[in-house]
């Protein structure tokens, strides 16, 4: 889909750098991410809810939607003039981080609402590269823009961070105690058996 995107953008804005375009794509992505994490929310009233819950189908279908754009962007990135290698590292460990989240299918809440945080802001931060090199530099609308993209980061990497933070924390506390539960009634009942198997032996 984002290929689909991108050509279509190529072919609009023919005399715009690759890098123009490629932000485009990256606008249309972060967009419709923001919106599903949206759609995938159970509760307003605690977003990041149910804790350490398997995951449901729409936090399913945001975190395939970013792994796909991920996997695009990162490939993007290789045709560059220069490949940077922190950016590269960068999209290979977020990739390993939501595939793992789509394999065991499990803190969905927690995934999406950390992608959310993440990816709110950067709208604004494209829409700014893209004013500039529509020649709208050093203008109102390039200062709202700039302004907005602050504003917004400042909001969820400052406010909404140590929220989720603090909810992955307990949610990570939640997972630790059912398994602490299930090890201890393992350990429990094989000392059981064990003691019953030595009691039987006692008694014959």
């Amino acid at each position: 889909m984002d290929n689909i995107v991108f050509f279509i953008t190529r072919k609009v804005f023919a005399k715009c750098s690759f890098e123009f375009c490629n932000r485009i794509v990256s606008t249309v992505h972060v967009s419709s991410t923001v919106v599903l994490a949206s759609l995938s929310v159970q509760d307003w009233s605690c977003p990041v809810c149910p804790l350490a819950s398997k995951s449901s189908p729409k936090q399913m279908q945001t975190l395939a939607v970013s792994v796909a754009y991920l996997i695009y962007d990162l490939v993007c990135c290789l045709f560059d003039e220069k490949v940077k290698i922190d950016n590269t590292v960068h999209h290979l460990v977020s990739i390993v981080g939501l595939v793992a989240g789509l394999a065991y299918q499990w803190c969905g809440s927690e995934i999406v609402a950390a992608l959310s945080i993440t990816e709110i802001s950067s709208p604004f931060l494209h829409l700014r590269e893209l004013l500039k090199e529509l020649g709208f530099r050093d203008t109102d609308l390039n200062l709202a823009a700039d302004i907005a993209f602050a504003v917004i980061f400042a909001f969820a990497r400052m406010i909404g961070g140590p929220y989720l933070t603090y909810a992955m924390a307990l949610g990570l506390q939640i997972v630790s105690a059912f398994w602490f539960y299930k090890i201890a009634r393992m350990v429990m009942y094989k000392l059981a058996k064990r003691t019953s198997s030595i009691n039987i032996t006692k008694t014959h």
